[in-house]
């Protein structure tokens, strides 16, 4: 698999991906944190859209190693489904950006046409002045649904 951005991969803020998941029923919201960060930070919320997140890790807690069987495994949950767009959050937006190039390759490879966008700043956004996150961008500082799971 390639290890550059691709061009193809889109950009959204995380209110431009509500309204993309709001608009376009085949859109899906993928989650790359870790188990951990989905435990203890919380979960995008798409219940009032009568929807689901797709939870697939990135990279795997503890050590934060890459998950070998990525693409592999959000194959399968795919599986049955034609979205048009795959969204793709984490938690400050650069291990979507990586799942969402690596899943654009492997979809390209099995002649899928399928947009993969990254959610910019993810759930919880930049580090603010303290070196905190949830305060300055994200998913949850937007406003958007969430929950603790």
């Amino acid at each position: 698999m390639g290890t550059g951005v691709d061009p193809r991969v889109g950009s959204v803020s995380p209110t431009e991906a509500w309204d993309l998941l709001k608009q376009d029923q085949t859109a899906l919201l993928i989650d790359v944190r870790s188990r951990a960060e989905w435990t203890f930070v919380g979960v995008p919320d798409l219940s009032p859209l009568g929807r689901e997140t797709i939870f697939v890790p990135w990279q795997e807690w503890p050590g934060m190693s890459r998950n070998p069987t990525f693409v592999e495994a959000l194959a399968e949950e795919l599986s049955g489904r034609s979205p048009t767009a795959l969204l793709f959050i984490c938690r400050s937006g650069a291990r979507s950006l990586a799942a969402a190039n690596e899943t654009l390759a492997y979809m390209s490879e099995q002649g899928v046409d399928v947009g993969c966008i990254n959610v910019e700043a993810g759930f919880e956004g930049d580090l603010d002045a303290e070196g905190h996150r949830g305060g300055v961008s994200g998913w949850k500082r937007e406003g958007l649904p969430w929950r603790q799971t």
